[in-house]
């Protein structure tokens, strides 16, 4: 993975979730299939829907602002919606279709603009599950629903009773309550995906690491642990619960190992030829999420982490193409 070509290729390559997409009747519907998560996405139920061979669309909804993606993935074979569905007539038009993915939300900027904020994570799903009531739904959550908890724990557990730090995570957990409400109402098959920190080498918490230590950044070590997981995986995860779900269910895609942070630091920098800056002292207790369920369901990760940090350090420092969306994965307080 060392040109766009590449990681696109490897990001949208079908692995495990052919096995769900062969039981999988109707047309796939991706809501916010243009953020950063969207077009790998939408081009891995793309190659993946043609391997399995039944036949269905695969319908991304966006406004599409980045010029040429809407483009680039209809030339690959997905149906093209230019769409704000925020507005009540736009997402009243869209198509039906049997399994909706839904990306959306909002994180960044949330301070100053917190009725906004909820408009978006908590409204805005609402109005979604009445629309596609009785459809396959899985949305996009997180797991800043949850308390710091001590790193020694090994992280949260589906289980564990949510505590959201700061507006952006309380909204993201009224999302889930409205989804599950309207779930529950009308009888409508959801998966909550509550995903940590994905990466891949234009984007994440390694880019943010590996991009501070060639700046000569300094990297504080407060929030010393985070978890992280290879994106590719991440979207299969997304795709695959469809099947499985009958009652609104969680699922966590990020990884059961704790990566230090002073460790990920450490590694690029050598690699670099360059000494990581690092200040602060890691805290007792971290943002953490425990996967064993997700790969109990669906197998284990298929890039380890040393290679996501290797490949991430030497993409970063080629000087290749960067999202330019900090994670924030330093806030403690859950102000983004």
């Amino acid at each position: 993975m060392r040109t766009v070509a590449e990681l696109e290729e490897r990001l949208s390559r079908p692995r495990d979730v052919l096995v769900d997409l062969r039981k999988l009747d109707g047309d796939i519907l991706i809501l916010g299939a243009g953020g950063k998560l969207g077009p790998s996405l939408v081009r891995l139920a793309l190659r993946g829907v043609a391997e399995a061979g039944t036949g269905a669309r695969v319908i991304a909804v966006s406004r599409f602002s980045e010029p040429g993606l809407a483009d680039a993935l209809r030339a690959q074979g997905a149906v093209i919606v230019e769409a704000d569905v925020a507005d009540d007539a736009a997402l009243a038009a869209l198509p039906d279709a049997a399994n909706v993915l839904f990306l959306v939300g909002a994180k960044f900027g949330t301070s100053g603009r917190e009725h906004a904020t909820w408009a978006t994570n908590a409204y805005l799903p609402g109005r979604v599950a009445q629309r596609f009531a009785g459809s396959r739904i899985v949305a996009l959550s997180t797991g800043n629903v949850y308390p710091l908890v001590p790193v020694t724990t090994g992280g949260c557990v589906e289980q564990t009773p949510v505590q959201p730090v700061g507006e952006y995570a309380m909204s993201c957990l009224g999302r889930e309550r409205v989804l599950s409400h309207f779930s529950v109402r009308d009888d409508t098959p959801m998966a909550l995906i509550r995903l940590n920190y994905a990466v891949e080498m234009r984007y994440g918490v390694l880019v943010d690491v590996a991009a501070a230590v060639l700046g000569g950044h300094p990297i504080d070590l407060t929030m010393g642990h985070a978890n992280i997981v290879w994106q590719g995986y991440a979207n299969e995860v997304t795709l695959r619960p469809a099947p499985h779900g009958d009652a609104a269910v969680r699922v966590e895609p990020d990884r059961p190992e704790l990566v230090s942070i002073r460790q990920v630091a450490h590694r690029p920098g050598r690699r670099m030829g360059r000494e990581a800056h690092l200040t602060g002292t890691e805290a007792p207790t971290a943002l953490l999420s425990n996967a064993q369920l997700c790969h109990r369901l669906f197998g284990y990760p298929d890039v380890p982490v040393a290679e996501l940090i290797d490949l991430t350090a030497q993409w970063v420092a080629d000087g290749n193409p960067l999202l330019g969306k900090p994670t924030g994965f330093q806030r403690r307080d859950g102000n983004f």
